[in-house]
């Protein structure tokens, strides 16, 4: 049976989600819902706002507590990319020349 994934900003009871990272080498994210794959040189996860990809090298996943969808990653932090899961809006350009 494969998990249905609500669309990002309506989950129910959402949890805050922050990402405090200290000198590219340690990172603690919070609001993560789940994890979709994990290796040394990257991570996909999901949050409430969307997927989040982090990529670099010697990753090490520190403390994941599914409680409260905190997690810790150590290593050298690359890239942090987020992907929508909603269609984006009309930009501002493409409103003024319709």
């Amino acid at each position: 049976m494969q998990e249905e994934r609500k669309p990002a900003g309506q989950g129910q009871g959402q949890v805050p989600h922050n990402v405090i990272m200290e000198n590219r080498k340690h990172m603690t994210v919070s609001g993560v819902l789940d994890i979709d794959s994990f290796s040394e040189d990257g991570i996909v996860l999901y949050t409430d706002l969307g997927e989040l990809s982090v990529t670099g090298r010697d990753l090490h996943l520190g403390k994941l507590s599914v409680d409260t969808g905190e997690l810790t990653l150590d290593g050298e932090i690359e890239s942090l990319t987020y992907y929508d899961s909603q269609p984006r809006e009309k930009g501002f350009f493409a409103r003024i020349f319709k």
